[in-house]
């Protein structure tokens, strides 16, 4: 099937509209069958590959195309070869792997060409902060800005690949766990996800406060937090279900009554009330009351 096709369209339009394609974020460890992961699972309903095979039954077309982007990982070529096997065990034939390592490269021609043509996007795991510095403002990311806003694409990230997806991210923490104001640094993530933090390996890393923290500095974002082997499914750029085995937890700091965040220096704890905190299982849904629907003039 062809893919449409839009020059010259600027990145401000892009984000500007609701969203055609899908974002499938994960919170780490996503069962991969025979490479699961032992003692991770306790869900006596677990569903083996479940994330994964909703990836798969959630592209577009009768040969989709899937391009693996395993940037964030120190060992790219196997973190590509995992995905490029599960892919191949789900049927999945047509799989290109995009080994982008330096800015120059996010802007070959060949990798964008290779977003225009793609179905569906895979980022793996590793460091969010090598996504950000490595994409950040490239013709590859807009070309994958462009995908999202006007096409039915599937782009997908796991655990950093997934941190990266919104703004703010997280990128580190200290080993306070985020109690201590400072603790916690954030940056502009590649921003398919607006005005939404994302945490993952969330309940494993006991992650709640650090993400509190963040939203107490952002409180006109949502918090949401993946635990492993658990995802969610973004359509309309708002529309949230959850999928997996584990928990998604949602922090909403828009109707905080109170924090001292801004008051207190480094290093002291910090104060907030008035939060609101939702635990999701699978299946379940949400919105994010922070998107802002535009529609193009």
């Amino acid at each position: 099937m062809a893919k449409e096709k839009r020059e010259g369209i600027p990145n401000s339009e892009a984000s500007r509209v609701i969203p055609r394609g899908k974002l499938l974020i994960i919170g780490g460890k996503e069962d991969k069958g025979a490479k699961a992961s032992e003692g991770t699972i306790h869900n006596i309903n677990f569903v083996d590959e479940q994330i994964m095979k909703r990836f798969v039954q959630e592209l577009k077309g009768e040969n989709p195309l899937i391009v693996i982007i395993p940037t964030a990982s120190q060992i790219p070529e196997e973190s590509a070869g995992d995905y490029v096997e599960v892919f191949r065990g789900l049927g999945i034939t047509n799989i290109e792997v995009a080994d982008v390592r330096t800015r120059q490269e996010a802007n070959k021609p060949e990798y964008i060409e290779l977003i225009n043509k793609a179905d569906g996007i895979m980022f793996t795991g590793g460091d969010q902060l090598r996504l950000t510095a490595i994409f950040g403002g490239t013709q590859m990311l807009m070309a994958m800005k462009e995908a999202y806003a006007f096409r039915d694409i599937l782009i997908a990230g796991t655990s950093a690949g997934a941190t990266a997806m919104s703004t703010p991210m997280i990128y580190e923490g200290e080993s306070q766990g985020g109690y201590i104001k400072g603790d916690v640094r954030m940056t502009t993530g590649l921003e398919f996800l607006k005005n939404v933090g994302i945490d993952t390996h969330f309940l494993k890393r006991g992650r709640i406060v650090r993400l509190t923290q963040a939203i107490c500095t952002n409180p006109e974002c949502i918090g949401i937090g993946l635990e492993e082997d658990t995802a969610i499914l973004v359509t309309n750029g708002g529309n949230v279900e959850v999928v997996g085995n584990g928990l998604v937890t949602i922090v909403d700091g828009m109707e905080m009554t109170e924090t001292n965040i801004y008051n207190i220096g480094n290093g002291e704890p910090f104060t907030a009330k008035g939060l609101k905190v939702h635990m999701l299982g699978d299946k379940e849904e949400y919105f994010v009351p922070s998107y802002k629907r535009f529609q193009l003039q």
